[in-house]
């Protein structure tokens, strides 16, 4: 399920901030844009990752739902964080059928989770050449229960969720559409959310290195609210450069200077940790996306401290769409926000 890939989908990010809605067509290898949409979640409705408020959530998917007057049934949603557990393992070299029977038990050996309580699916990712004694397997699991709590929102809204993917899987499929692989370059995917910063290190056109960091644009929020005594509406239009009250963008960058220092730090660490047990060269560019990405100098905060190149994901950049459907420059303001969703809306059921 969760490689599930040949029907078009709909790609649904539901995030912690918002509901992120993409539908594409494919034709001739061209993405072409159909159907594209935000809505805003209130902070109770998803709390580190879970449902909390499940009635919000489906409100939202609907609302989305009749706006654009999506026809697809087919959905794809992606989840992230604490409860999905990504391992590459080492595995005698077996047949297909081999591995479906063993993969299981296998798998005991790595999760930290029982594993009945979760949804399990697997990618051999070295070809199974005679003679080779072994064989690498990206193995994924997810509580069930996580897993479940996705799908049914999706499903109370009247539509099929027929794939859930993991979060820094589905930018690599943006990132892969928009822009060409080099295979000499080592490559940071940052995803920074509002709960969870995801990272998808690629080498040699793969992807070699991933991460979770429970880290992303509710602490710049709740940083401003400490500081201003102000509500998490008020902390929010102050993040993104509004005037609240006496408080202006100048006032606020101090303190989202110092949260982005703190997320650079966070990432330096996942970097440490990368060199130490890879023997891939250091990250040489970082692409970032997701809505704390656009915090005020961030980028510049990131350039100082990692001294190399970084830029944000356009997920847009090859993706065909008419002018007199979506507003250019208003497509261009939120494309960083909406990798995942255009990651998942490349996804075909059953490929």
């Amino acid at each position: 399920m969760l490689f599930s890939r040949s029907k078009s989908v709909v790609g649904l990010d539901i995030g912690s901030s918002a509901v992120k809605l993409v539908e594409l067509r494919e034709k001739k290898g061209e993405f072409q844009l159909v159907n594209l949409g935000l809505e805003p979640l209130s902070p109770e409705a998803i709390v580190d990752g879970s449902i909390m408020d499940s009635s919000l959530v489906v409100d939202a998917i609907h609302k989305l739902n009749d706006e654009h007057k999506v026809k697809n049934a087919a959905y794809a949603t992606s989840l992230s964080g604490h409860s999905v557990i990504i391992k590459k393992i080492q595995l005698p070299a077996m047949s297909p059928d081999e591995l479906a029977e063993s993969i299981q038990w296998e798998a005991e050996q790595y999760i930290p989770f029982d594993i009945n309580d979760v949804r399990l699916d697997y990618v051999v990712l070295s070809e199974n050449d005679p003679g080779q004694e072994q064989m690498e397997v990206l193995l994924v699991a997810v509580k069930r229960d996580k897993v479940n709590d996705y799908q049914s929102v999706i499903s109370q809204t009247g539509k099929t969720p027929s794939i859930v993917d993991v979060d820094v899987f589905a930018i690599q499929n943006a990132y892969e559409a928009n822009y060409d692989l080099d295979p000499l370059k080592v490559v940071a995917l940052i995803n920074m959310g509002a709960g969870v910063t995801n990272i998808n290190i690629l080498a040699r056109g793969h992807t070699v290195f991933w991460r979770d960091i429970s880290t992303g644009g509710n602490q710049f929020t709740e940083a401003l609210q400490r500081e201003f005594n102000l509500s998490f509406e008020q902390a929010e239009m102050l993040k993104r450069g509004e005037q609240v009250g006496r408080y202006t963008s100048a006032d606020a960058r101090p303190v989202l200077d110092t949260v982005s220092e703190e997320l650079a730090s966070e990432i330096q660490k996942t970097f440490d940790f990368f060199s130490a047990t890879s023997s891939e060269a250091p990250v040489e560019e970082l692409v970032l996306s997701g809505g704390c990405a656009l915090t005020p100098n961030l980028q510049q905060i990131l350039r100082d401290r990692f001294g190399i190149p970084n830029e944000l994901l356009n997920p847009f950049r090859r993706i065909h769409y008419r002018e007199s459907d979506f507003d250019r420059d208003w497509l261009q303001a939120v494309a960083p926000r909406l990798a995942v969703a255009v990651g998942l809306a490349i996804r075909k059921v059953g490929d």
